[in-house]
């Protein structure tokens, strides 16, 4: 499908309704129609088959086996016992039996055949949940550091993250009318004030980071607010545009970018600020090549200083100059903390975001049962774990105890390297997957750590993360060892990132087999484990040695 056809579609979806109706009472096949394949997408939607069993389909002339991956949207990773058990009750009844917590807070449901869409996004509906723009050209999940009432900073980012959220959501009506049988509205069409008929270019991505933890890597969106805390209350946020992991094998007008800090603006001027940042890349952003159409073309194309002065002129006020901020890391801290209201947070370690029930681990079974305590909040981190966030002193021991005995503790007993790690689904549904993802890397991991304890490296802390293709799901251009698949069993290998989400890493190896990967990670990890300086991370040695600059000015 050409670039043409998909602004096309758009325009002529009458606000993203298109025949999706039509599509769904078909009954002679398992699929949407092509067009509406693109619309589902706005809604929360991806048609997928199992690519394990497509050749064999095809040999006996059959159709691919269709399903679908569901969406939900879920601001800020913040999520009750309730809307927990509700995604639980998906999984188990209409999935395939486990719940996938996506890179930007959300939860997907994989397998679910084309009759179950609608009951699947009803039972969303029903716990005040939805997947409207969970996908799509449209502004997507917002995400935030996923422990908000570690601090009134932390509470009053969350606030702005989720009211943001909510202004930048898609007005139309279709939604609410095809999933949820509700009547259509008379007068005539839809108005969307910010996304107009055509909607954005390609999809648009926000973030908010609180120093000094990047868990969100902020750098990495579309558009990113840092929050800057002074005398312990939230002065406002550093604004960053620009950022963007996706790119295409042998393209190389398509690369991974950084933002840039383009100013600072109060709690109050949020919503304005999103708003015109959204509206400029709407009007500016290329419609002509979805490959050039990301908001970081955009500003590379133009400048930051001209988009400073269209923000000028659209807002109708200029944002400050930015304040200092430091970040430390974009991981996870795993394991009990407290915050200011004496409330407790239990960070846990999902492998790869996908919770299901094995000989090893009743996972699903054990949130479910610390759901049904009825207590506090679910966190979904922006790596793919959970928090159970806002605990009372008194039910931490019964919240410790079903945690051991489901086998929810795993980040007890793991390495730093495995718990600094992730993937994104890749193959078996993915339709961009060039190479395994989430089932191979934790068999690779082992070999990653065999290669540590060799060198004496076995408790180090280093950022690991493997992506199917190269658009950056799990943002391996942000990570200390990047694996981006090739094709099947080979990966461009990119080393020497910052620990703290704030540098690139750089390719080192092309189309690698596991031999190959294995044997310079273990040339790497040698040098590092003898040439280090005192405290130096690997990502900062690797790009020391390549370009012969300090840690310091690699990050300028």
């Amino acid at each position: 499908m050409s670039k043409h056809d998909v602004e096309s579609i758009k325009t002529g979806s009458n606000h993203l309704r298109g025949t999706l109706l039509d599509s769904l009472a078909d009954a002679a096949t398992g699929a949407l129609a092509d067009d509406d394949t693109q619309l589902s997408k706005f809604h929360g939607i991806y048609q997928q088959d199992d690519r394990d069993t497509r050749d064999e389909r095809r040999k006996r002339f059959l159709a691919p086996d269709h399903s679908f991956m569901i969406r939900a949207r879920v601001p800020g990773g913040v999520c009750t016992p309730e809307q927990w058990l509700a995604m639980d009750a998906i999984a188990t009844t209409l999935a395939n039996d486990s719940l996938r917590l996506t890179t930007r807070q959300a939860f997907q449901f994989h397998g679910v055949l084309k009759g179950d869409l609608k009951p699947s996004l009803q039972a969303i509906d029903r716990v005040l949940m939805d997947t409207l723009a969970a996908c799509g050209d449209v502004n997507r999940n917002v995400m935030c550091t996923p422990l908000p009432e570690l601090s009134a900073v932390h509470r009053d980012t969350v606030a702005a993250a989720d009211g943001l959220s909510e202004h930048l959501t898609p007005a139309t009506t279709a939604y609410h009318e095809i999933w949820m049988d509700r009547e259509k509205v008379s007068g005539g069409p839809d108005e969307e004030p910010i996304y107009g008929k055509t909607y954005l270019p390609r999809k648009f991505k926000v973030a908010f980071a609180i120093p000094p933890q990047n868990d969100v890597d902020v750098q990495a969106h579309d558009l990113g607010f840092v929050a800057i805390e002074e005398n312990g209350a939230l002065a406002g946020f550093n604004v960053t545009v620009g950022g963007g992991m996706g790119a295409t094998h042998g393209d190389p007008a398509t690369y991974p970018l950084l933002a840039q800090v383009l100013g600072f603006c109060t709690p109050e001027q949020v919503n304005a600020v999103g708003e015109t940042i959204v509206t400029i890349q709407r009007d500016f952003g290329d419609r002509g090549n979805r490959k050039h159409a990301r908001f970081k073309y955009t500003v590379e194309d133009h400048g930051l200083e001209w988009l400073r002065e269209e923000f000028e002129r659209r807002a109708g006020f200029a944002l400050a100059p930015p304040r200092t901020y430091h970040f430390t890391d974009n991981g996870d801290r795993y394991g009990w903390q407290q915050g200011d209201d004496g409330l407790w947070h239990l960070l846990l370690y999902i492998q790869n975001g996908r919770i299901r029930d094995t000989e090893h681990a009743k996972q699903l079974t054990g949130l479910r049962e610390i759901a049904h305590l009825g207590v506090g909040e679910f966190r979904l981190t922006p790596n793919q774990n959970v928090a159970l966030a806002k605990i009372p002193e008194a039910e931490k021991d019964t919240v410790d105890a079903l945690t051991r005995e489901h086998g929810l503790d795993a980040h007890e007993q793991l390495s730093a390297l495995r718990l600094n790690a992730m993937a994104c689904v890749a193959l078996p549904t993915c339709s961009l997957a060039m190479a395994e993802a989430e089932r191979y890397l934790p068999d690779l991991l082992g070999r990653f750590e065999a290669l540590l304890e060799r060198h004496g490296l076995g408790g180090e802390a280093i950022t690991v993360r493997m992506t199917g293709c190269p658009n950056g799901c799990a943002r391996p251009y942000l990570a200390e060892i990047g694996l981006v698949g090739k094709a099947p069993g080979r990966y461009n290998l990119h080393l020497g990132a910052a620990f703290d989400g704030t540098r690139l890493n750089r390719r080192v190896g092309e189309n690698m087999d596991e031999r190959q990967i294995l044997s310079t990670l273990d040339e790497w990890l040698g040098r590092y484990a003898s040439q280090r300086e005192a405290g130096e991370r690997f990502g900062d040695f690797v790009t020391r040695q390549l370009t012969n600059e300090t840690p310091e000015a690699a990050h300028a």
